[in-house]
C-alpha cells in the first residue's frame, strides 16, 4: 500500500509490505538516515499505536525540507497507508492526531521589510 505525507516543504511517500518490521528511508536504514532517536520515534509512532511494529516492511522516499519536516511527513504517510490497509485502525490514529496535515509553512519576506514580519527601525529624522 502506498500513501503520501507532507510537512512544510518536505514530502514523503511510504510503501508498506508484509515483512519483519524493517524501515528504509531513501534506500538506507532508518537509523542511518535520521540521526536522533526522537525523529525515529516520530516516524514509528503510527506503528506503535496500532501495535504493528513488526508486521510491515516500510520503504520511505523523502525529499525537500529538513530532517524534522521529513520525519513528520513520513509519519503522516505511514499513518495514511495503515488506514488504507486496515480501516479499523482509523479511530486510534485519528484520536492521536496523526492524520492531520500540519499546513504551516514559512511566511515569505515582504519587500521593504527586514524579514517576513519585522520592519526596519523607523527614524523620524
Amino acid at each position: 500500500m502506498q500513501a503520501t505525507g507532507r510537512r512544510k516543504t518536505a514530502t514523503a511517500s511510504a510503501r508498506l509490505a508484509e515483512g519483519k518490521g524493517e524501515i528504509w528511508v531513501n534506500k538506507r536504514p532508518i537509523e542511518k538516515y535520521f540521526s536522533t532517536s526522537q525523529l525515529i520515534q516520530s516516524v514509528k509512532k503510527p506503528l506503535y499505536l496500532t501495535e504493528e511494529i513488526t508486521v510491515y516492511d516500510i520503504h520511505l522516499s523523502v525529499k525537500g525540507g529538513g530532517t524534522t519536516g521529513q520525519a513528520e511527513a513520513a509519519c503522516l504517510a505511514i499513518a495514511r497507508a495503515i488506514v488504507k490497509l486496515k480501516p479499523g485502525h482509523h479511530p486510534i490514529i485519528k484520536k492521536n492526531g496523526l492524520l492531520t496535515r500540519d499546513a504551516r509553512k514559512v511566511e515569505r519576506k515582504k519587500p521593504g521589510q527586514k524579514k517576513a514580519r519585522k520592519k526596519f527601525t523607523w527614524v523620524k529624522r
